[in-house]
C-alpha cells in the first residue's frame, strides 16, 4: 500500500523535481554558525538574512509539524570554467532560462493542494524557493537530499548541484527521511582552489562580499576596485566552483521551464540598452533582478576586463550615462584597457 510520503514524493517527480524528502520542524543544528557568520558581517549588504525567524521553522508557521523539501534541476553548467558558454560575456546557467522564482511557487502550491486532496481537510502551510527565511541548504541535508559541500552548495550523488531547492512547511505530522549520512568532498579542494576572488571559507561558508554571484547581483553600490579585475567576464552569477565540482558530471538534464531563454551571445552593445530595452530583453529572467544600472555596471567591468580595444567608444558612451553607477565603471574600464 502507497503510503502518504510516498504519494507525495511521486506527485512532486511528476511535477519536474528530481529529489525530494522529509525532515522534522526542529531548529536547525548549524543555526549557531550561521549566526556567527552573520556576526563577522559576511553577508555584506544582505540585511534581509538577519531574520530571526531562521531559528526556528516555527516562528514561521507555528503550526508546523514536517517540511517538504524538493530538488529541480537547471541547465547543467559548461565543465570547462574558462569557456564562454556560447556568449562574449558569462552569465551562471541557471539565470539563462526563465525566472525560477515564476516557476516553481506555482508548482509547490499544486502539491500542497495534492496534500490537502489526499488527507481530506486544509493543512496550515509556507511554501519558499529561495525566498523564505529558512537554512534551506540544512533542510535539504536533513531530508536525505544530497550534503553540503565544501562550497556551501547542496550536492547531491546523482544529481551534482545544479538544483533550485524549495521547501513547503507542512502543519501535518509526515515520516521523515534519514539524514544524507556521509560527505563525498574528501580531500578535494577543486573549488577553493579555482574560485576567482577566493571567496570560499575553510568551514564551508562563503565571504559573500567577495563572491561574484553577490557582486554582480546583491550588491547595489560601486563594486570594490580591487576585485573588479578578478571577475573576469561574468556579468551575473557565477559558476566557477560547481564547473570544477566532479560531482556535476552527474547533473541532470535543466527541466524544460528553465532551458536557456535570453538571446545569446551577450555582446558589448549590450551597453546602449535603454531601460525599455533591458526590461523587455529581460522580463522573464532572473537577470532583472540588477536592473539596468547593474546589469551595465557588471558589462562595464567584463568589457574592461577583456581589455580589447575596439570597446573604447562604447564605453566613452557609457562614460557619460545619467546613472553614476554605470558612468563611474565604464570610466574605470576605459583606463584598465588604456593600461593594458
Amino acid at each position: 500500500m502507497t503510503t502518504l510520503e510516498q504519494a507525495i514524493k511521486e506527485k512532486a517527480r511528476q511535477l519536474g523535481f528530481v529529489l525530494a524528502g522529509v525532515t522534522s520542524s526542529e531548529p536547525p543544528t548549524y543555526y549557531n554558525i550561521f549566526e556567527a557568520w552573520l556576526n563577522q558581517n559576511l553577508h555584506g549588504t544582505m540585511q534581509y538574512l538577519q531574520n530571526e525567524k531562521r531559528a526556528d521553522p516555527k516562528l514561521i508557521l507555528p503550526e508546523c509539524k514536517s517540511i517538504l523539501v524538493l530538488a529541480l534541476p537547471y541547465p547543467p553548467l559548461n565543465q570547462k570554467p574558462d569557456s564562454h558558454n556560447d556568449s562574449a560575456f558569462r552569465i551562471a546557467s541557471y539565470a539563462l532560462g526563465d525566472d525560477y522564482h515564476d516557476i516553481i511557487p506555482p508548482r509547490l502550491k499544486k502539491i500542497v493542494e495534492f496534500i490537502e486532496e489526499q488527507v481530506g481537510h486544509p493543512i496550515p502551510n509556507r511554501y519558499y524557493t529561495d525566498t523564505g527565511p529558512i537554512l534551506e541548504r540544512e533542510l535539504a541535508q536533513r531530508a536525505g537530499l544530497g550534503w553540503i559541500g565544501k562550497n556551501s552548495m547542496l550536492i547531491n550523488p546523482r544529481a551534482g548541484s545544479t538544483l533550485f531547492l524549495a521547501e513547503i512547511l507542512l502543519g501535518i505530522e509526515l515520516e521523515p527521511d534519514e539524514p544524507f549520512p556521509t560527505d563525498h568532498c574528501g580531500t578535494c579542494t577543486r573549488c577553493l582552489t579555482a574560485c576567482p576572488t577566493h571567496c570560499i571559507l575553510p568551514d564551508r561558508t562563503i565571504d559573500s562580499r567577495r563572491c561574484i554571484s553577490y557582486l554582480t547581483i546583491e550588491l547595489k553600490d560601486d563594486i570594490p576596485e580591487d576585485l573588479r579585475p578578478q571577475m573576469g567576464d561574468w556579468i551575473f552569477g557565477c559558476d566557477v566552483c560547481q564547473q570544477v565540482c566532479p560531482w556535476n558530471r552527474f547533473s541532470q538534464p535543466a527541466d524544460p521551464a528553465l532551458g536557456p531563454k535570453i538571446p545569446l551571445p551577450v555582446l558589448s552593445s549590450e551597453l546602449t540598452l535603454s531601460s525599455v530595452e533591458f526590461n523587455q530583453r529581460f522580463k522573464k529572467s532572473p537577470i532583472k533582478r540588477t536592473k539596468r544600472r547593474g546589469y551595465l555596471r557588471n558589462l562595464s567591468v567584463a568589457i574592461g576586463n577583456n581589455g580589447d580595444e575596439n570597446d573604447l567608444p562604447i564605453l566613452e558612451q557609457a562614460a557619460q550615462d545619467e546613472e553614476p553607477l554605470v558612468k563611474n565603471h565604464a570610466q574605470w574600464a576605459i583606463k584598465r584597457i588604456k593600461k593594458s
